[in-house]
């Protein structure tokens, strides 16, 4: 294994017949390295032609090596100089190398192969007229990497050299430049020829020919060369040929002539860490790659090289903007595939579409017809059976983050966010095209909403419900709000109900909070911190909101909710009692009515003057721990009307001198009558006691809610307009949330 022998014979030709086959000699020293030269000589008018049995030769690069280390290498002579056709393997598609004049030979062999015979042959021929044929006879879907003469030297300058492929029935070919220098010509130009078995000139930096069906020639042409200039290194070229089965010159139509903004990549799929073999996508003739990409507003007729389809797929990327609620007038737009993408032969595995405006405008997603069902891990979505999944993403200029997945047959109707948006329409693997037909999305740009994200659920079954909260896997983002608007089916009374009892999260800044709301003007609401448990299963007889926000958690702890609604049939008794309470509850604000108009008209006609009570606290709002008194024992909120003679009476004497009678002021110690609801306060230690120490707690309360952190005796402002309300300490009302858990009331 130390030692190299070289075995060089001579061959002339140019005075008779070649010998058929060459044989190795000598064979009684096997156990060294070998190498075995063959200098064949013929006429300067006559070609020889090297033949090679099977396996055949495969070229590599002349740094390479083959993996069982026996290589041939094949040279040949111009004007007495020697250029180096190519090093080859064994086990490839290269069957015969003509040369003109004289060619060489080179067989390595290492110690410990033994090989008998070289499957060489040689045989004269007539003139080829140029440095070298060399043939390739393809028998199977295969790809060679071929290299020009001498490479990476400079192929001769004012030199041909062609290479001829056969390719087997309903196979065809296409051409792929890996790489090439250019010369410096003084005459000619450089360029590549084609017999197609027409013609064909092209550049080196022109795209070559796909889609070739039978046999066809390519010729490498340099140009005349005064010498080696700096920058410019001479001709060479490195490139490849890919055969495959063809379909033959079947066309398929994609009709993206409406299609504007829209972008379609047609692509290798990727199977795990490897990819498929090369295919090859045309849009032209000879406007060929292994990926194409298209761009909407054009009509384009698509071949293949490629046999099988499957090992394909098409992405499509649509923007839609929108700079100006006034000027896009972009409202209710239907998102719409071409009806060209569910008849293309290669399966659709992506629809993006971009949905960009600026801060101030919102977007808003719906659905029609199909809805949409989010895809939690109690109920998961079934993309085959749906045949397609939506994932829905929010998104600024410095980040985004996930909505959800979705997929069709929910109750989820309308999506508002607050940020651009990125809805992905996804394909199962082989799932069937024509069920993105029922693809049902509208798209409106809307004026701002401070929210993150609205869902509205309107369920069309009696189905439950499953939702959660976006970015499921690294949980809400920091401050981030979330609402649902649940409507409820007709004559069903609702179950919420949470996926676990606390939050489990814990707070850096800010609080977090589930806000559970009627959307009647009187309903009761309930609201937990995430120091506090979750309320537990809650029957709800209306609409209602569920809202989810936020603080910012400390590290390691993350705001993930899961809940769900379930559907009952409301009793007929239960009907009744809602019925009648409706009724009663109309009679009573009649009634108020009516005396609040006969109080309006006596005020008008005694004009008096409404007078504080001195005793109220007219201090700033502060918060509720500071004020140690009770709505029980504090007497802030009575107040009297008293007529201005009460007060002014002694300004005005009658003319005989008499004082008119002053009424004295007496405590009001009736009921409250029409008091807005205040919301119980929860303190931090889960306690509604009135009486709370004020250090115990004023830290927890510095970042409590307006309504949370008033004092009884403050003036209160609410937007909504209830009704009557229970005197203090009684329960008159039907509550409308019941916690079935627990089996008593919560109203707020």
């Amino acid at each position: 294994m130390y030692f190299i022998m070289d075995i060089n014979r001579t061959i002339d030709c140019s005075s008779g017949v070649c010998p058929l086959n060459i044989s190795l000699q000598p064979s009684n020293l096997d156990g060294l390295n070998r190498t075995y030269v063959w200098n064949i000589l013929t006429s300067k008018n006559n070609g020889l032609v090297l033949g090679f049995s099977t396996p055949w030769l495969r070229q590599i690069h002349p740094s390479s090596m083959c993996s069982d280390l026996v290589s041939f290498k094949i040279s040949t002579y111009v004007r007495d100089s020697s250029y180096n056709l190519g090093t080859f393997c064994r086990n490839g598609t290269i069957t015969r190398v003509k040369v003109q004049e004289r060619g060489v030979i080179a067989l390595s062999v290492p110690w410990n192969v033994n090989i008998k015979y070289p499957g060489i042959g040689i045989a004269n021929r007539t003139s080829i007229r140029r440095l070298s044929i060399v043939e390739s006879t393809f028998q199977q879907q295969s790809t060679v990497t071929l290299l020009s003469a001498n490479f990476p030297a400079p192929f001769p300058h004012n030199e041909q050299m062609t290479w001829k492929f056969i390719l087997p029935e309903n196979h065809a070919a296409s051409v792929q430049f890996l790489s090439y220098t250019l010369p410096m010509c003084v005459k000619k130009e450089e360029n590549v020829l084609y017999y197609l078995p027409k013609s064909t000139l092209l550049k080196l930096a022109d795209k070559q020919p796909a889609n070739i069906f039978g046999n066809f020639n390519l010729s490498l042409q340099n140009c005349e060369v005064d010498k080696p200039m700096g920058g410019y290194p001479g001709l060479s070229l490195n490139f490849s040929v890919t055969v495959q089965k063809s379909q033959g010159n079947v066309l398929y139509h994609l009709d993206l002539t409406k299609e504007k903004g829209l972008v379609v990549r047609i692509q290798k799929r990727f199977f795990g860490r490897t990819f498929t073999p090369v295919c090859v996508i045309c849009k032209g003739p000879a406007d060929c790659d292994p990926e194409l990409v298209i761009e909407g507003g054009k009509y384009y007729k698509i071949s293949f090289l490629c046999d099988d389809l499957n090992s394909l797929m098409v992405k499509a990327e649509k923007e839609i903007e929108c700079w100006n609620l006034a000027t896009c007038n972009i409202s209710n737009m239907p998102l719409t595939i071409h009806q060209s993408f569910v008849d293309f032969p290669v399966q659709l595995e992506s629809y993006t579409w971009k949905l960009i405006a600026p801060e101030y405008i919102s977007t808003e997603i719906v659905s029609k017809s199909i809805y949409l069902q989010q895809n939690v891990s109690d109920k998961p979505c079934n993309a085959t059976t749906a045949g397609f999944t939506y994932n829905i993403l929010s998104s600024t200029n410095k980040d985004e983050f996930k909505i959800g997945t979705f997929c069709p047959n929910g109750a989820i109707q309308k999506i508002q966010m607050r940020d651009n948006v990125t809805i992905i329409l996804n394909m199962p693997r082989n799932g069937n095209p024509k069920k993105i037909l029922t693809h049902d999305l509208y798209v409106s740009f809307v004026s701002f909403i401070e929210e993150e994200c609205i869902f509205t659920v309107s369920p069309k079954t009696d189905d439950a419900v499953h939702l959660q909260t976006p970015r499921w896997d690294g949980g809400l983002p920091d401050y981030v709000s979330v609402s649902w608007s649940i409507n409820l089916p007709n004559k069903k009374y609702g179950r919420l109900k949470f996926g676990k009892d606390r939050m489990e999260i814990l707070c850096e800044m800010s609080r977090a909070n589930v806000y559970i709301k009627e959307q009647k003007d009187d309903g009761p609401g309930i609201v937990r911190r995430e120091d506090q448990q979750l309320p537990g299963a809650l029957d709800i007889y209306s609409a209602f909101w569920v809202n989810i926000s936020n603080c910012k958690p400390r590290m390691g702890t993350t705001l993930k909710l899961q809940f769900s609604i379930s559907f009952n049939q409301i009793s007929p008794v239960l009907n009744i009692i809602l019925i009648a309470t409706a009724s009663a509850v109309a009679v009573v604000l009649a009634i108020i009515a009516t005396i609040c108009c006969l109080k309006k008209k006596k005020k008008l006609i005694e004009s008096p003057v409404g007078i504080y009570n001195s005793k109220v606290n007219t201090e700033a709002p502060r918060r509720h721990a500071f004020f140690k008194k009770g709505r029980k024992t504090n007497e802030s909120h009575i107040y009297a009307v008293i007529d201005d003679t009460m007060v002014y009476g002694h300004l005005l004497q009658e003319t005989n001198g008499m004082v008119p009678e002053v009424d004295v002021y007496q405590p009001f110690e009736g009921p409250m009558g029409d008091a807005p609801p205040v919301p119980p306060i929860i303190f931090p230690n889960g306690s509604t006691k009135e009486e709370v120490n004020d250090e115990s707690i004023k830290e927890d309360l510095m970042d409590e809610p307006l309504a949370l952190s008033m004092k009884d005796n403050e003036i209160y402002t609410f937007s909504q307009s209830f009704s009557r309300q229970p005197v203090e300490n009684e329960d008159t009302s039907i509550a409308y949330m019941n916690d079935s858990i627990n089996g008593t009331t919560s109203s707020v």
